[in-house]
Parts: structure tokens; C-alpha cells; sequence
């Protein structure tokens, strides 16, 4: 999957980049279609399965970054690589600077030649005319086929609002921000509470009264509740059931969620939109680490993104 929104902000820094991708795989390989690496001057981000296979992919990348069009490679990774996997890769090299970030499409899928001169299969034809008539409901994936390669650019990023840059706050960024898929605006009460250089794509707001900022977030984001303080926690479970969400955690035990309860019902919310609010977060068997409850949180998350996607499909 191209995730657009990666590859916008290492532009804005850098002058060009070279994205590598598995266009496909016979027999075993270190990860699947579709996955992908942005390699540029200074750095990269991603990865198509590290080892020798990444470490030369990476060598002919920046060999690549001064200038040229995309170019295809087999490698069979036994014979190559010497891999005892025993498969064989296809990989896809393109460089992308502003100009060819501006012919990417910001969602559904992007076909385009990458060597020979067939016209586009018939498959692919079908496949881009039913998606952009909206008549396809078969999820998006990684086709090679003929010198054509078309893969999904990812859907806009899902909203995650994560109150608090505590302990637990700091571990669930550091956690959930090189995931694809989520756009995380980070809340505290002074800008002194975050780190000193945020993670890439996390938006840092620093507000005297956080609940306040409860009226900005989009109706469906998803939210994590982890201040210093319960009145805090307890005025933004308020607030956030007035004002509506895809789904809100907050962190505690099961007596601080049960005077919790008690309050929220006081001030006029059934039980039942209560219940809406998950805690506690994470998974009580990995422990009450910050980072194994963000762990916790993490696959909690992927797994009701999964879900979700799942239903849509069905739906069709």
C-alpha cells in the first residue's frame, strides 16, 4: 500500500526519494506484496523485510535518487542473496520527487507501467474503470502483472486523539506512530509535558484546559484517556459523550471506573453510552508497563480497524 501522506512530508524536507516495493513474490519472501521502504539522501523509513535483500535494495535505491525512471529487478534470494528462503522477489524502484507526487492519487489505486511497452492488461482495466465508477467492492491489493504495476494508496488517515504526555501518553505514540492509518493529535496542559522533537506526523497541542479542545476533534476520531489528573479524565469522558466518537479508552482500574460510572450517570448519560468508553485500556495480561500497555492498545486498535474494514466489505 502507498501511504501518500509518508512520502508528502519527507518531501517537504527533501528534494527527492526513491520508493522500493514488492510488485510480488514466488515461494517465500521476507514480506508480502505491497510492502515498501522510502529510501532518500540521509534516511528511510519502512522496510521490505531487512537482511541482505533490504541492505541492497537500499545500495541501488540511493544509486538511484539522482535521477531515472522506475525500474523493475528479479531476485531470486537463494542463488542472489544466498537466503536459505529459497523464493524470489519482485522489486519495483521509482523515484519521486514533487512533480510525480503530484500524479499520485490521494486514495484508491494507482496503476501505471513500469517497464515494456504492453498496454494496460485487461484485468487492470477493469479494475481501474469499476473503481472509479464506484462499482467495485473487492478490497484494494498489490497486482504485477506485464510490466503494470497497481497497488492501494492509502484511505485518509484515521483520526486518534491521545489525551496526556505522561509515561503511558509517550508509550502510545512512540507505539502506534509508525503504524499506517492513523493521524495522532497529542493534547497536554503546557508544551513542556511533550518531548523535545515530536515524532514525524504527530501534531503536539498544548492547552490550559484540554477539555476544551474536546469541540475540534472529529466526530468519529478515536480517543485515549490518560492524564495526570481524574477530574481531567472525568471532564473529558463528559465531554467526549456530548460531543460523539468512534471509540474513546481511558486508563484506570476497575474501581476508579466504577466511581467513574456512577458520576458520568449523574451528570445525565445512560448506561449505555457509558458503556461506549473502554476501561481499562491495553491487555491486562502483558502488564502495567507503559509500553506494554501500549502494546495492548495498539493491537486493540488494528484489530477494531480490521474489523471495521471487514463489515464495509461485507456490506459491499
Amino acid at each position: 500500500m502507498i501511504d501518500r501522506a509518508a512520502i508528502e512530508r519527507i518531501l517537504r524536507r527533501e528534494p527527492a526519494l526513491v520508493r522500493v516495493a514488492i510488485a510480488s513474490h514466488r515461494g517465500s519472501s521476507p514480506r508480502e506484496a505491497g510492502a515498501s521502504m522510502l529510501i532518500w539522501e540521509t534516511g528511510q523509513s519502512g522496510t521490505i523485510g531487512g537482511g541482505a535483500l533490504e541492505h541492497a535494495a537500499t545500495q541501488r535505491a540511493r544509486d538511484l535518487l539522482a535521477g531515472g525512471g522506475p525500474v523493475a529487478e528479479r531476485v531470486p534470494l537463494g542463488p542472489a542473496l544466498g537466503q536459505c528462503c529459497g523464493g524470489a522477489v519482485t522489486l519495483v524502484y521509482e523515484r519521486l520527487d514533487p512533480d510525480a507526487l503530484a500524479a499520485l492519487p490521494a486514495t484508491g489505486v494507482y496503476i501505471r507501467r513500469i517497464e515494456g511497452s504492453a498496454e494496460m492488461p485487461l484485468a487492470l482495466a477493469r479494475m481501474q474503470r469499476a473503481r472509479r465508477d464506484g462499482r467495485d467492492a473487492e478490497p484494494a491489493r498489490t497486482v504485477w502483472k506485464a510490466g503494470w504495476l497497481a497497488e492501494p494508496v492509502t484511505a485518509p488517515a484515521r483520526a486518534l486523539w491521545i489525551w496526556g504526555a505522561g509515561h503511558v501518553g509517550r508509550a502510545l505514540v512512540d507505539v502506534i506512530h509508525p503504524l499506517p492509518g492513523f493521524s495522532i493529535t497529542w493534547i497536554d496542559t503546557a508544551t513542556g509535558r511533550f518531548p523535545a522533537d515530536c515524532p514525524p506526523g504527530v501534531q503536539s497541542r498544548a492547552a490550559q484546559d484540554p477539555a476544551e479542545r474536546v469541540a475540534s476533534a472529529p466526530s468519529q476520531a478515536d480517543h485515549l484517556i490518560v492524564t495526570y489528573s481524574h477530574a481531567l479524565d472525568l471532564e473529558l469522558c463528559h465531554r467526549l459523550l456530548l460531543h460523539g466518537f468512534g471509540s474513546a479508552g481511558l486508563i484506570g482500574s476497575a474501581s476508579k471506573w466504577a466511581r467513574f460510572r456512577t458520576r458520568l450517570r449523574t451528570l445525565g448519560h445512560s448506561d449505555a453510552r457509558i458503556s461506549r468508553i473502554r476501561c481499562p485500556i491495553g491487555t491486562p495480561a502483558l502488564g502495567k508497563h507503559p509500553q506494554a500497555i501500549a502494546v495492548g492498545v495498539a493491537a486493540a486498535l488494528l484489530s477494531q480497524g480490521s474489523t471495521m474494514a471487514h463489515r464495509q466489505e461485507a456490506a459491499g
